[in-house]
């Protein structure tokens, strides 16, 4: 009888090395039920799974964190530093988003510190005269191929179903135009009164 041979880590490919040194596959059980058996492996050989990838020393330098010696633990508190100052103006940003949006906004207004506060300046920058004229700008743009499709409806075009849509709304958005103080063409009323002046 064989001698019972001892069973070490296999290695990737599935090779063990018993007490004399010889090294082999173990029998396994295949699917069907029927054993495979061992299978003896020539001194030297060694499997692709097993060869180790060549690494060279600027990959692994790269890979590698770089530390200065002695300095690792000024490091590491300055990274808790810039972490704690991330995470407090992730917190301002939550916390301004939601007095934007809540009815109440002065109570997050006090109990958010200085960061939030210039966040809360920016936003209250933007000029309303800004933000009509963007819209004015964007109606306009729509108005404008609305009415290129309609033109193209007229010269006897087809139109898809969203493009007869859009057809439809012109006096939609000539409507919001002019609550927005601007004519059908896009202008300012004050600028077109003085061109019909003039």
């Amino acid at each position: 009888m064989p001698e019972k041979k001892k069973a070490a880590q296999p290695s990737n490919a599935g090779i063990i090395t018993d007490n004399s040194g010889d090294r082999f596959i173990p029998e396994s059980q295949r699917a069907d039920g029927t054993t495979r058996k061992a299978i003896k492996i020539r001194p030297g050989f060694r499997p692709d799974e097993d060869i180790e990838l060549y690494r060279s020393r600027g990959t692994e330098a790269k890979n590698r964190p770089r530390v200065i010696p002695g300095a690792a633990a000024a490091i590491t508190e300055t990274d808790t530093a810039a972490s704690n100052k991330n995470a407090k103006r992730r917190e301002a940003r939550k916390k301004a988003k939601e007095a934007a949006d809540g009815d109440d906004a002065e109570k997050p207004a006090v109990a958010s510190s200085a960061a939030p506060a210039t966040a809360a300046e920016e936003t209250e920058e933007v000029d309303p005269e800004v933000e009509k004229a963007k819209k004015a700008r964007a109606l306009k743009k729509k108005l404008r191929q609305a009415k290129e499709l309609q033109t193209k409806k007229e010269g006897g075009g087809s139109l898809l179903p969203e493009q007869i849509a859009k057809v439809i709304k012109i006096n939609e958005l000539i409507r919001e135009l002019e609550a927005l103080g601007f004519d059908a063409d896009g202008e300012p009323k004050d600028k077109a009164d003085d061109n019909t002046k003039g």
